[in-house]
Order: C-alpha cells, then structure tokens, then sequence
C-alpha cells in the first residue's frame, strides 16, 4: 500500500474513532438531509434569542463547536472558519455556531469566556451559542467538533459531516482540502443538487 494513503487511511480512522468513542454520548436524532431541519431556540453568548424559523429564505451554516479540541483549533489558528463566517455574511447567509459542552466539562466556557474567544479569534458568526444541556446537539445528531450541517432556504437539510475532506488536526491541511461546505452553498445558490450531501464527520467527540 501506498505509505501516504495508508497514513491518511490511519489519521481517518483516528478521527472517526475519536467521534464515535470520544464519551459516553446519550442515543441522539439526526436531522436527516432531504428533510426539514429541526426548529430549536438559544440564547447567544450575549443573551439574544436566536430561532431557527427566524431565518427560513436564507442559506444557513450550523457549525459545532468547542475551543479546547486540536480539530477546532486546526481551522481557528489558520483563520480558515473566521474566513467562511465572514465571507458568507456578505452572501445572506446565516452563521450560526453552537457549543453543546456540558457545564461540568472542563472544556466548558461561560458567555464571558465564550465572548472573549470570539472577540481574540476575530471571529464572526451571526451567533455563538451555548447549548450547555445539548438539547440541540443531540436533536441535530451532532457527534464531532466541527460537524457542520447547511440548511437551504426552504429550510431543508442540504449537507451534513465533516468539514472539508482531510481528516486531520493539521493546519497546513486546510490550503489542499475540499470544502464540502463551500460546494453544498455553491451548488445550492446556483439551484443545483448538492453532489455529495453527506459524510463522516471527523473531530473530538461533542462533550455531552
């Protein structure tokens, strides 16, 4: 076998393992793709309200996330997710990321610390919300961090998984990676199907 595709079958495996068997996950839904999204209200870190319904007739990114994982990080050191919020922004697409860490976790972060990491991340979602009790988590299916998840503007599930297509904690993987994301909202404003809708998502497992 080739030595760089049996490393990158091994660094795949990895990730998945780490989602699958990261934590003692409670059984969960799956807001499945071709079917409505699940409607769900928070309270971002600053204590807005934000509801799904609110924003039916836009693209809308669900990006999971948590600070202290090295997949998370991978795409927040190389400013790769503060490029996509920001650049999609301007599109009329709707950011929103969740952070489904339960409190008693030591990953977990209050609104304060959750605010102070957006604002030395200069990142900009629509909204940063904590989902302590991961509620909404568990009614998307969220396993990883990141699992990404796009809703078109018939409020419709149109991609879930990973990321991108390389699987790994590596920065410098970000420039070579195809970004799944990016090609589900390119091929769903141009009013085509989404060519590949769904695939494992890798990362830490979400911290039930």
């Amino acid at each position: 076998m080739n030595k760089t595709l049996s490393l990158t079958a091994l660094t795949f495996s990895a990730a998945i393992a780490i989602a699958s068997t990261g934590g003692a996950v409670p059984a969960f839904a799956s807001a499945a793709v071709g079917k409505a999204a699940p409607d769900f209200t928070l309270a971002d870190a600053n204590g807005k309200v934000v509801k799904l319904v609110d924003f039916k007739g836009k693209h809308v990114v669900l990006e999971w996330s948590n600070p202290g994982c090295p997949f998370v990080q991978k795409h927040y050191d190389s400013n790769n997710m503060q490029s996509l919020q920001k650049k999609y922004d301007a599109k009329d697409t709707v950011w929103l990321t969740i952070n489904s860490t339960n409190a008693s976790h030591q990953d977990y972060l209050s609104n304060e610390k959750l605010n102070a990491y957006i604002t030395a991340k200069n990142a900009e979602p629509d909204a940063y919300m904590a989902d302590a009790d991961g509620k909404v988590g568990r009614l998307f299916g969220a396993k990883t961090t990141p699992h990404m998840y796009v809703i078109n503007p018939a409020g419709m599930v149109i991609y879930a998984g990973a990321i991108d297509d390389k699987p790994s904690a590596n920065k410098a993987d970000v420039a070579g990676a195809k970004n799944y994301v990016v090609a589900a909202l390119a091929e769903s404003s141009a009013g085509k199907a989404v060519s590949v809708a769904t695939t494992p998502a890798y990362g830490c497992s979400v911290k039930y």
